[in-house]
């Protein structure tokens, strides 16, 4: 099987983090290659617990605490720190949480062009606000409430989808759009038939 690039795209509650998770393993165990997981999630997250006091740092620790997005410019310069130090020519690669605006993707295809990657498949796990309102609201986050959701299912649909959308009919990119309103194991198992693995 030939390395393979996959960016993840689904809503809040679309289940993208655990379909990542899945989609890693069954990887490993069909040709036992490495894989790369880079999400804007994870990045921040170990931004947050560091005791890294730089100017980056911070304000990426306030922004975050303020519950605001993070710029463009700086998103971009961690997650293309993340790809230097982490990926090679012979491991596989699955983005999640990245690119989330047009100027991320763009940023995105010149980095992958940069780095030789080609044929990039995009899994869109497809989610109706009101599963996924309902979905949020089960699992009981106390940042969870109608109106935050709201306010999150907006941002999706102003920036990231037109992130994902940029690429439609991009030579090297293919989108596969998945039924999130299913059981996970039937997510997963349209997963790997759509791409085919």
């Amino acid at each position: 099987m030939q390395i393979q690039t996959f960016v993840f795209f689904g809503q809040v509650g679309s289940g993208k983090g655990t379909q990542v998770k899945l989609l890693t393993g069954f990887l490993k165990s069909k040709d036992d290659k490495d894989c790369v997981y880079i999400g804007t999630g994870d990045i921040f997250r170990k931004i947050i617990e560091s005791s890294d006091n730089s100017f980056d740092a911070q304000n990426v620790k306030e922004m975050l605490n303020a519950g605001q997005l993070i710029p463009d410019e700086m998103t971009n310069k961690l997650v293309a720190d993340a790809i230097k130090t982490q990926l090679s020519s012979d491991k596989h690669v699955l983005f999640d949480g990245y690119p989330r605006t047009v100027a991320q993707s763009e940023f995105f295809e010149e980095k992958m062009e940069f780095y030789k990657r080609e044929d990039i498949k995009i899994i869109y796990i497809e989610l109706s606000e009101e599963e996924a309102m309902k979905r949020n609201l089960l699992r009981g986050r106390h940042d969870d409430t109608k109106e935050g959701l709201a306010k999150r299912f907006n941002e999706y649909k102003n920036k990231v989808l037109p992130a994902m959308n940029y690429f439609k009919e991009k030579e090297n990119y293919t989108i596969f759009t998945i039924n999130g309103e299913q059981t996970i194991e039937n997510v997963h198992q349209d997963i790997i038939k759509a791409l085919n693995l």
